[in-house]
């Protein structure tokens, strides 16, 4: 285990930023496998407790990743200059040189002395279901990480993102200190996260953003279901996979959010992180939250049909156009 963190910094002179998203979470690389059938068929049921399967695959891919660098991927392909906070190894100097040069601020990143970045090993079967292993290298120090001394003081609106368990809880309380407006987006973390910890991470947040099946968890390892969440976050967000997405709020019905059209898809993995990026570049521009809804929409569409997580690309004007052809008109 590493002992130290070595600060991180540009490596020149960056435009100023007014407004900034701060996204707090793990950097980590990819390796995208593609099983050619489906894992129901090797799955049997009454030997669950004693499973033993190996899945030959048929294409493998390492790419830059992590929910962290995903979200300020796509933010900054619409324009925006968000700041990451998180943790990486002695091997990101080519990925933290790629960020930089896609407008993201890295400032904020810090590099682990003798530990590789994080390493996420993910199969996907012809259904889209997927298998994933995570190896956390240099993201066990991110809980050493003070969000309010990185955050910068452009920041107004930060996206707390799946991390170390303990740097996911710092970062939210530091949030909440500072007066800084945040989502809390566990992801994934859901499933090690005690209940107790996921309430007080997610009270005071601005925003909740899940997929369906997270969101189930969640309100069964916190026990605020239904209305009860609103006591702690202002609003739900519910990814839907191709089905799109739902918005919950206080005493009022939900907005449902259609997904937009995907031209063919190719690989789901990093679809949730690019929806958050187009949600939250919607909210930072003023967007109503249907808008908002509809953005993460075309923004998923564009990560469904390349294989990885930050290898689609588009312009602004691209984007918008999109968005206009599913939806009758630009982002208002």
């Amino acid at each position: 285990m590493a002992d130290s963190v070595t600060p991180q910094t540009p490596a020149g002179e960056q435009a100023p930023v007014r407004d900034q998203v701060v996204v707090a979470g793990s950097l980590a690389f990819d390796h995208i496998m593609t099983f050619p059938g489906l894992f129901k068929d090797h799955i049997l049921p009454d030997k669950l407790h004693v499973i033993n399967i190996s899945f030959l695959v048929d294409k493998l891919e390492r790419k830059r990743g992590g929910c962290a660098g995903n979200v300020a991927y796509s933010l900054a392909l619409l324009g925006h200059r968000p700041r990451i906070v998180g943790t990486a190894g002695h091997d990101f100097s080519e990925y933290r040189r790629f960020l930089e040069e896609q407008g993201v601020d890295v400032a904020g990143i810090r590099i682990v002395d003798g530990e590789p970045t994080a390493a996420a090993f993910i199969t996907t079967d012809q259904s889209d279901s997927q298998i994933q292993g995570f190896y956390v290298g240099a993201m066990s120090l991110a809980r050493e990480l003070s969000l309010k001394e990185l955050a910068g003081p452009r920041a107004r609106l930060c996206i707390v993102s799946p991390d170390d368990p303990a740097a996911i809880e710092r970062h939210c309380g530091e949030a909440r200190e500072a007066g800084l407006d945040f989502f809390f987006d566990p992801s994934f973390q859901v499933t090690p996260m005690a209940g107790a910890t996921l309430r007080d991470c997610a009270r005071g947040a601005r925003g909740l953003l899940l997929n369906d099946y997270e969101y189930a968890v969640f309100e069964e390892k916190t026990g605020y279901r239904g209305d009860a969440v609103f006591e702690l976050v202002g609003l739900v967000v519910v990814t839907l996979g191709a089905k799109g997405s739902r918005i919950l709020r206080p005493g009022e019905a939900p907005i449902e959010v259609p997904p937009a059209v995907v031209a063919e898809p190719v690989d789901p993995t990093g679809a949730g992180d690019a929806f958050r990026s187009g949600f939250l570049a919607g909210w930072m521009e003023g967007r109503e939250l249907a808008v908002c809804g509809r953005m993460g929409s075309v923004a998923a569409a564009y990560a469904v049909e390349r294989y990885g997580t930050q290898t689609h690309a588009y312009s602004r004007a691209d984007f918008d156009r999109r968005y206009a052809a599913n939806f009758g008109g630009p982002p208002r």
